[in-house]
């Protein structure tokens, strides 16, 4: 009886010891995934609508810019996710096209938007960009929108 008791007792000193482990590993390999996807002020996780509103108050969007400016975003979140699913690609390959496609995205953003907005656009690029070196995180080419 006390071997049994003793087995148990070890069985689930060992269950408490090796879990954390097991479960700190597989959110490692979810934190790397979401760690490829812009985060700042949690861009990376909003949808392109929260995004376009987002930017709507931020900069006075017209309806015609708010329509592009989601347009770009539903396009930028497509190519994302296909890109996040694409396994042929090191990370360090699917990082370098994400970051792409975010620049290409805060182009075509920038470009929809008239000289005030763009004044605006840039400073909360800056202070995005600012963001991410406070964070202790390599600088991406183009800071994410």
């Amino acid at each position: 009886m006390l071997k049994t008791g003793l087995l148990a007792l070890m069985l689930a000193a060992l269950a408490y010891t090796v879990a954390p482990f097991a479960i700190a590993q597989d959110n490692g390999s979810n934190d790397q995934q979401s760690q490829m996807a812009p985060m700042g002020h949690g861009h990376g996780h909003w949808d392109p609508q929260q995004r376009t509103d987002m930017l709507t108050k931020r900069l006075n969007l017209t309806a015609d810019q708010q329509a592009k400016v989601l347009d770009i975003f539903k396009s930028d979140q497509s190519q994302m996710e296909s890109l996040r699913s694409d396994s042929s690609l090191s990370r360090d390959e699917r990082h370098a096209k994400m970051m792409s496609i975010h620049k290409a995205s805060d182009e075509q953003v920038r470009a929809l938007l008239d000289p005030d907005q763009q004044k605006k656009w840039d400073e909360m690029q800056e202070r995005h960009h600012e963001g991410m070196h406070d964070n202790g995180q390599a600088p991406p080419a183009q800071p994410p929108q």
